[in-house]
C-alpha cells in the first residue's frame, strides 16, 4: 500500500530502522520545529530498535532469548510495554499471534526443510514489574509481528506531546498511523485492482505472501493452515499495534470465518481482502 503522491502540503522525512523505512509527513509545522522533531524521532526509533530486534546483539529480546532456566531479566519499560501488549494480543486472538515461535518463523523465512523447530519453554512476562523470567528455555521472542506498529504508537505519543495535529506515519510500506482529523489518501493495492480508502485518526497495517512470500506460523503447525487463504489483507484500528497483530493473526484464519473470528474485538475498524486479484471489505 502507499499514500499518492506528491504530499505537497507536507514535510517529508525519512529513517531507516527496524529493517525498513520509516516516514514521517508532517502538516502546520514550521521547518526549524519539524526538523527538531524529526531529530528527536530518529533518536526514539534507534532506541526502540536497539531494544525490540532480536537481532541487536546487547538489546533487551536478544538477552531474553539467551535466557537460562531461573535467570530473570530486567528489560527497558518500552519493552515490557510492548511484552504486555503482545502477550494479551495472544489471547485476544486465541493463540494465532504468538512472538514466542521466533525459531520456528526463523526457520520458515530463511527456506529451512523438514518441519519446524518445536517451540518448547516458558517464559513468564511480570506484569508489574519491567523484567521477565525463563521457567524452561525453548522459546525464542520475535516481535517482528508489532514491533513497528508498537514504534509507531510510540511516536504519536511524541508528536502529540509536541502539539503536532495533522501526520501521517509510516513504518515501510506494511504500517501507516494517521493523526488529527485530516483524510489521508493511501492506495490498496490488488492484483488485478486497486482500492482508494482514505484514512483519518486510525492505523492501517498490510498482511501478504506477495513479498515475502509463505511466511506466517500457525501455533498449530501446517496443517492447521487455512486451505483457501487470500493472497494479502488490510486491517484499520485504532493503533498501529492493534493493526500489526490482526494483519498477522488473520492471514491464518479461513477468509470467510474472518467475519465471526473477530465479532466482538474492539479497535478494529474496516478489514480489506484481496481474493483472486480484486479487494473486498470484509462484512461485519
Amino acid at each position: 500500500m502507499n499514500t499518492p503522491e506528491p504530499l505537497d502540503d507536507a514535510r517529508h522525512f525519512t529513517h531507516e530502522a527496524m529493517r525498513t523505512t520509516f516516514s514521517l509527513h508532517l502538516r502546520g509545522v514550521e521547518e526549524t520545529t519539524a526538523n527538531g522533531i524529526f531529530r528527536e524521532c530518529i533518536e526514539q526509533l534507534d532506541t526502540m530498535e536497539a531494544r525490540l530486534s532480536r537481532f541487536f546483539e546487547g538489546g533487551d529480546v536478544f538477552r531474553i532469548n539467551h535466557l537460562r532456566a531461573g535467570e530473570t531479566l530486567y528489560v527497558s519499560e518500552s519493552c515490557h510495554q510492548c511484552l504486555l501488549i503482545a502477550l494479551q494480543a495472544c489471547v485476544d486472538t486465541c493463540g494465532l499471534f504468538d512472538i514466542t515461535l521466533g525459531k520456528s518463523i526463523a526457520h520458515l523465512k530463511s527456506g529451512g526443510t523438514g518441519p519446524a523447530p518445536v517451540s518448547n519453554g516458558r517464559l513468564v512476562i511480570h506484569p508489574d514489574v519491567a523484567a521477565i523470567t525463563c521457567e524452561e528455555p525453548g522459546r525464542e521472542i520475535d516481535l517482528g509481528g508489532i514491533g513497528k506498529g508498537f514504534a509507531l504508537d510510540q511516536l504519536k505519543i511524541f508528536l502529540v506531546d509536541w502539539g503536532v495535529e495533522d501526520a501521517l506515519l509510516c513504518a515501510g510500506a506494511s504500517s501507516l498511523l494517521a493523526i488529527g482529523p485530516s483524510a489521508w489518501p493511501v492506495d490498496l493495492a490488488g492484483d488485478e485492482a486497486g482500492h482508494r480508502i482514505t484514512l483519518t485518526d486510525q492505523a492501517l497495517s498490510a498482511s501478504g505472501t506477495g513479498i515475502q512470500g509463505v511466511h506466517f506460523v500457525h501455533p498449530g503447525g501446517e496443517d492447521a493452515m487455512p486451505v483457501s487463504p487470500c493472497k494479502r489483507l488490510w486491517v484499520s484500528a485504532t493503533s498501529a499495534a492493534l493493526a500489526e497483530v490482526w494483519s498477522t493473526a488473520l492471514m491464518l484464519v479461513e477468509p470467510d470465518e474472518i467475519p465471526d473470528f473477530i465479532a466482538g474485538v474492539e479497535g478494529l475498524g474496516e478489514i480489506y481482502l484481496d481474493r483472486g486479484g480484486s479487494i473486498s471489505v470484509v462484512p461485519r
